[in-house]
């Protein structure tokens, strides 16, 4: 069994940054792709960002110079860096990780950019 537990959203105003974790934790032989969608109350969840197990990253066009992935294989943990933060970005973001073969979601972690 595989979790993800995501950690370090809130409010923020317009231009400001937040930082969010993904951790994961159990039975784990090796992560592929790690990454982030998100969904705004309303629409459908939509892309975001993905880094490989080597580093390589592929941002959407809507955040791309604003957020930065990472990740720590070490810690099976994943991170993004939201910087510039508009309020279209409001939205529950959720990370993913491809683990041994099978996809896994984590609980959602809201963000919300108003002044």
């Amino acid at each position: 069994q595989v979790q993800l537990v995501e950690s370090g959203g809130g409010l923020v105003q317009p231009g400001g940054s937040l930082r969010l974790s993904c951790a994961a934790s159990g039975s784990i032989f090796s992560i592929n792709n790690m990454g982030w969608y998100r969904q705004a109350p309303g629409k459908q969840r939509e892309y975001v960002v993905t880094i490989t197990s080597t580093g390589n990253t592929n941002y959407a066009d809507s955040v791309k110079g604003r957020f930065t992935i990472s990740r720590d294989n070490a810690k099976n943990t994943v991170y993004l860096q939201m910087n510039s933060l508009k309020p279209e970005d409001t939205a529950v973001y959720y990370c993913y990780a491809y683990v041994d073969g099978s996809n896994y979601w984590g609980q959602g972690a809201q963000v919300t950019v108003s002044s």
